[in-house]
């Protein structure tokens, strides 16, 4: 196995993506390879993990610099890594990736995740983020989601239990 490497996600990545999300998303209206193209062209920040030359992870974030005073916002549109390289830390430096470009704008990080995918709300709440409330049949399968929120730089709120 070859050392993974991250780099930008390119427009000739979108097949390799949309078949990663039938994967992992089955049932959750998993994305196409146009809108990866589509979100590639809006300008959105996508990270591609490789082992080699193969796409094995990818996460996206659109960051949303603040104006006239506004906060500057940031939301991670999706992460995956293949089922076959989980478990390596890929999910967790796609989304450091995603924050650091975040963070360099002073931007507040949103997300939603499935109220049932634990690794998943463990590797959020690991870097700061924090439960904000919960969308009832958000996806198509009918699951409830998670809305969460990490402040810049992952410090907690001011309101945080301590």
């Amino acid at each position: 196995m070859t050392p993974v490497v991250l780099d930008a996600l390119t427009e000739a990545d979108a097949d390799r993506c949309a078949e990663l999300e039938a994967i992992l998303f089955p049932g959750d209206d998993p994305w196409s390879a146009r809108a990866f193209r589509d979100e590639l062209r809006a300008g959105h920040r996508y990270l591609a993990a490789r082992d080699g030359d193969r796409l094995i992870g990818y996460g996206g974030v659109a960051l949303l610099p603040g104006r006239l005073g506004q906060q500057a916002e940031a939301e991670i549109h999706t992460i995956g890594v293949d089922p076959a390289h989980q478990g390596r830390g890929i999910g967790r430096a796609l989304l450091d990736g995603l924050l650091a470009a975040a963070d360099a704008i002073g931007a507040t990080t949103y997300l939603e995740v499935r109220v049932d995918n634990e690794p998943a709300l463990g590797l959020y709440r690991a870097v700061g983020f924090e439960v904000l409330g919960t969308r009832r049949r958000y996806y198509a399968s009918g699951a409830d989601a998670h809305t969460m929120r990490r402040l810049p730089g992952g410090d907690p709120p001011a309101d945080a239990p301590r």
